[in-house]
């Protein structure tokens, strides 16, 4: 059934009322920012937007992102009137222990949330991931079973932020046409009004990275204003739109509009009154007129089911093969993907950096979704796919991504691509500039988003670039991380296993891989439970556990003391995965009692929880050739069996 304009009006009154009542009930939020866009955002879900509340995971359904994901309840207020399955005990929850109302949208968390948003402009960023997602989807599948758009909201803050910048330029570059971003211009943020920091010519500085640019000005009330200009930008199918919306924080409040206390702090139970008796509406907590209600969810669910079935109707005609369909949009691998991969013989010498390329390469028919390159450092990195075209307006079907120097965007953008679905991205840099990336890298951990995260030249064997390329203390950090997947193969074979375990997991993975040539010794099987046996010996006195370039090492060492001392090695890649098996399982590999020695290039930082000692580099490198660097900082065999002498000794 179509809204009528009493319908528009009623509507845009309950967003705003219930943008007040929820962070005044919570004692928590910001209101202002969802009470000046209420109109803006009921004309993108009852006009605009092709999106089906009864089926919230519709795989072409338009993409929304609130980039500025303070104005949660804006959000929540929306799908609560669509029919998303939040009902107002859900918004009376507001910000509390346990809700589906979080105090930012969290995906997978929230029916109809795409992303996780908070850090300001990671939205923005991931939209234009999934704006890339899209273009190859469609071009891969066909108009017919993939076309549809990506809208963001964001703010003065997610425009400052510089990862909006990164991102913002890459997607001018790729003329991604399928983004519409509203930039809602109203000139706040919390310390105060934006002149304070911020004197950018923000339409000047889009419109030069190539963006489809208008300047709306004073329309945020205007409704049929707000939905051409949303058409207009639709209808640049050949480069990215932002539409500058001037608005007014805290509109109509009598008291707060235009101010920055609006944002963060919220109203009183006499502030809210005030507006409220200026909106004309009733002064009571979390009014829903029942009948309103019901309309609004007719509308949508009319509109929905008229979209998933014309959908189901042309994709039907598409003819597209389902099991290429499942693989893609799962990100997984069609089956017996894993027949095509390499194994290496023992005593081969390879970087973990070029085995990963080689796993990529053998995978490139058997896992569809996957799509790789690299901040700026694709063959240093192995994220090379060969015989395969960039990703561009041109070719839209590439599945070869170059990034640019611009790590965060690139992170950012790859979550977005994971959580549009249909793609596995994988992305490359040198370890070191995980800290460019970081943000990203967090957030695909929590919103479990399938990332594959490609970092090499991992140690100190960096070499002569010296302490600002050499990533000592980096993995640590990693591991420290909840939820994401860490692995550093020993060899090349351990680096096959850990992109099967990527393609398996059900979120992100980081893969940390060397800069130079290691001697295979392991047959990879230890990726599977995080640690396994590599060479064993009867009743061992000492056990060496090693990670990375440093197994190899390790089992040197061990075959240095054959005759003195009993040497089992072991090869743990990745702790989680470790963690996560039995205690049985992990004494067999840890036999309780004997000495256990930890040998990693990098800081010793949480090795105590696996071994009795350990060596590893607890400060700063050096600029030398990688192994003077290593054998000087005292990664080298004779440092490990000495100090294997000495714990039996002890």
């Amino acid at each position: 059934m179509p809204l009528t304009a009493e319908h528009d009006a009623l509507a845009i009154s309950l967003i705003r009322g219930l943008a007040m009542d929820a962070p005044l009930h919570a004692k928590s939020g910001h209101q202002g920012t969802a009470m000046s866009l209420a109109p803006l955002g009921h004309v993108l879900y009852s006009r605009i937007m092709r999106h089906s509340p009864a089926d919230p995971h519709w795989v072409d359904r338009d993409r929304f992102i609130l980039s500025n994901g303070h104005a949660s309840i804006l959000q929540y207020a929306l799908l609560h009137l669509s029919g998303y399955g939040l009902e107002m005990d859900d918004l009376k929850a507001f910000r509390q222990w346990g809700s589906a109302t979080p105090g930012h949208p969290e995906v997978h968390h929230t029916a109809g949330v795409e992303v996780t948003t908070g850090p300001l402009g990671q939205g923005f960023a991931n939209a234009v991931g999934m704006a890339i997602a899209e273009r190859r989807l469609r071009s891969h599948f066909g108009s017919q079973s993939v076309d549809h758009h990506v809208f963001v909201i964001a703010g003065d803050g997610c425009l400052m932020e510089g990862v909006s910048h990164e991102a913002a330029s890459l997607a001018g570059h790729l003329g991604l046409g399928k983004i519409v971003c509203i930039y809602d211009d109203n000139q706040i943020t919390i310390d105060g009004r934006t002149e304070l920091t911020y004197s950018d010519d923000v339409p000047a500085r889009f419109a030069s990275y190539g963006w489809h640019v208008e300047q709306l000005g004073e329309i945020a009330d205007d409704l049929d204003a707000l939905e051409a200009a949303i058409r207009r930008g639709m209808a640049e199918t050949d480069r990215p739109s932002l539409l500058v919306l001037r608005s007014h924080i805290g509109h109509p409040s009598p008291d707060f509009t235009d101010d920055p206390h609006a944002h963060g702090n919220p109203f009183t139970a006499e502030h809210v009154s005030a507006t409220k008796r200026v909106m004309g509406i009733p002064d009571e907590p979390f009014w829903a007129p029942a009948d309103l209600v019901a309309a609004y969810r007719a509308h949508c669910a009319e509109r929905g089911a008229t979209e998933v079935a014309a959908w189901h109707d042309r994709h039907h005609t598409a003819a597209v093969d389902p099991a290429l369909w499942d693989a893609t949009w799962h990100a997984t691998g069609l089956a017996g993907w894993q027949d095509a991969l390499p194994t290496f013989e023992q005593g081969t010498s390879m970087a973990t950096r070029v085995a990963i390329e080689k796993a990529f390469n053998a995978s490139l028919d058997g896992v569809p979704s996957l799509v790789a390159g690299a901040a700026d450092l694709t063959g240093n990195t192995g994220t090379k796919l060969a015989g395969q075209t960039a990703q561009s307006a041109a070719h839209p079907d590439g599945r070869q991504v170059y990034y640019g120097v611009r790590e965060h965007g690139m992170g950012a953008a790859m979550v977005g691509m994971a959580l549009h679905g249909g793609v596995l991205p994988a992305g490359g840099t040198f370890f070191v500039f995980l800290d460019y990336m970081r943000p990203a890298v967090r957030l695909a951990a929590l919103s479990r988003a399938k990332v594959v995260f490609v970092f090499t030249h991992d140690s100190v064997g960096v070499g002569e670039d010296g302490p600002t390329h050499q990533p000592v203390e980096q993995l640590a950090t990693l591991r420290a991380v909840p939820d994401l997947q860490v692995i550093r193969p020993a060899d090349a074979n351990e680096t096959v296993a850990a992109w099967v375990a990527a393609v398996e997991h059900d979120g992100p993975t980081a893969l940390v891989l060397s800069r130079q040539n290691i001697t295979v010794v392991t047959d990879g099987s230890a990726v599977h439970t995080g640690a396994g046996v590599v060479r064993d010996a009867d009743d061992p006195q000492a056990v060496i556990v090693a990670t990375g370039s440093e197994v190899a090492l390790a089992v040197a060492a061990a075959e240095q003391l054959a005759g003195e001392v009993r040497v089992r090695v072991v090869s743990m890649p990745s702790w989680d995965r470790f963690e996560r098996q039995s205690d049985d399982h992990r004494a067999a590999v840890l036999p309780p009692g004997v000495p256990v020695l930890s040998v990693e290039a990098a800081t010793t930082f949480g090795w105590a929880r696996w071994a009795d000692r350990s060596i590893g580099i607890d400060r700063f490198g050096a600029s030398a050739p990688g192994a003077v660097a290593l054998d000087r900082l005292g990664i080298n065999v004779d440092h490990v069996a000495g100090t294997v002498r000495a714990m039996v000794g002890a």
